[in-house]
């Protein structure tokens, strides 16, 4: 343990934070990455599933990256038409309606929740 004066101990203190920050941001950013993943994975596995080509759509793409900042959007790469028709149901041509089948909520529900608990791992990890 080392001594510092009392005007160097803002200095010390703003150091220590920005060793903290760096070191947790790589481990965030592979969270995020992780979360975005499994919830691809998990809509893939619980998509309606009549010639698969929509649950084969689905794709994780890096929106925004910069020092502190990650961001990454889950989306259907070619069928995102039927993304909110196969989730909340639809009105059929002669009447009636199809009912819904919820893959997506689920999905992003269980992407938060991982999230959070790696998040959480990290900064015990690092802190």
């Amino acid at each position: 343990m080392s001594t510092i004066k009392v005007d160097q101990l803002a200095d010390e203190v703003m150091k220590q934070l920005n060793d903290f920050a760096d070191a947790t941001c790589d481990d965030m950013k592979a969270a995020v990455k992780k979360a975005g993943n499994t919830v691809r994975d998990q809509i893939k596995s619980t998509a309606p599933n009549r010639t698969g080509a929509y649950a084969k759509s689905w794709s994780v793409k890096n929106t925004k990256e910069s020092s502190h900042a990650f961001e990454v959007t889950v989306y259907s790469r070619n069928r995102y038409q039927l993304a909110h028709l196969l989730e909340f149901g639809h009105a059929k041509r002669g009447g009636g309606r199809v009912s819904g089948r919820a893959h997506i909520a689920p999905a992003e529900q269980a992407g938060i929740e991982q999230l959070e608990r790696d998040i959480e791992r990290s900064i015990k990890s690092n802190g």
